[in-house]
């Protein structure tokens, strides 16, 4: 976050597709407000993922983004992220939150269903997120996660992350849901694109049109 206090409404999270470099990443801070990046290892070795993440965790930090490593606990603290994101059974998430929610934040994905999401929620992870990570390659966000998102933010306390698509305007309907987070990927680093522009104006779609949340 670029600003001392954070919008009181639905707020944006990266999440890097393969092959982008941290230049680019970072360029998107430029862009005003973002909550948090999460980096997936995307196919890279132990290795290259940690020193990609060391490039780019300093950066976004101190633009005020939180950073979630995908999947790997020891990479994340290497790299002293703020968080991990998971996608494993009920029984796994619980065993990482034990492990970890003193330490970082732990949160959940994978969730296909009201059933999958309750029972991840059952383990009080810090968010779920609805989506896949790389399958926003369409314009808008897709049905399945906006119902999801839309009955969880209507229902549970704790945070949800909605998949946005392709379309920068697909904020608008993600907000719409009450979800407290977006999602943005390929609109954001798509071949051609302004990371910064991309980021200033979905902010700018989210103040213009976003639900504010009661404080």
């Amino acid at each position: 976050m670029n600003d001392a206090t954070p919008p009181n409404r639905c707020r944006i999270v990266l999440i890097a597709p393969p092959g982008v470099p941290a230049a680019r990443i970072a360029l998107a801070f430029e862009g005003g407000d973002v909550a948090s990046l999460i980096l997936p290892q995307n196919g890279m070795d132990d290795d290259a993922f940690q020193a990609f993440a060391e490039q780019i965790v300093p950066a976004a930090q101190a633009a005020g983004a939180a950073v979630v490593i995908a999947g790997d606990t020891r990479i994340a603290g290497r790299v002293q992220a703020d968080g991990i994101h998971v996608e494993v059974s009920k029984a796994e998430l619980a065993e990482t939150i034990e492990h970890f929610q003193a330490k970082m934040m732990v949160g959940a994905g994978g969730a296909k269903t009201r059933d999958d999401a309750l029972e991840l929620g059952e383990t009080r992870p810090d968010y779920i997120f609805f989506g896949r990570f790389g399958y926003d390659n369409k314009p808008e966000p897709h049905p399945r996660n906006l119902s999801l998102g839309q009955w969880w933010a209507d229902m549970i306390q704790i945070p949800c992350i909605v998949m946005a698509g392709s379309d920068l305007a697909s904020v608008e309907i993600v907000a719409a849901t009450g979800a407290e987070f977006v999602a943005l990927s390929s609109a954001v680093f798509a071949d051609g694109s302004d990371p910064k522009a991309a980021i200033a104006a979905a902010n700018a779609l989210l103040d213009e049109t976003a639900p504010r949340f009661e404080d």
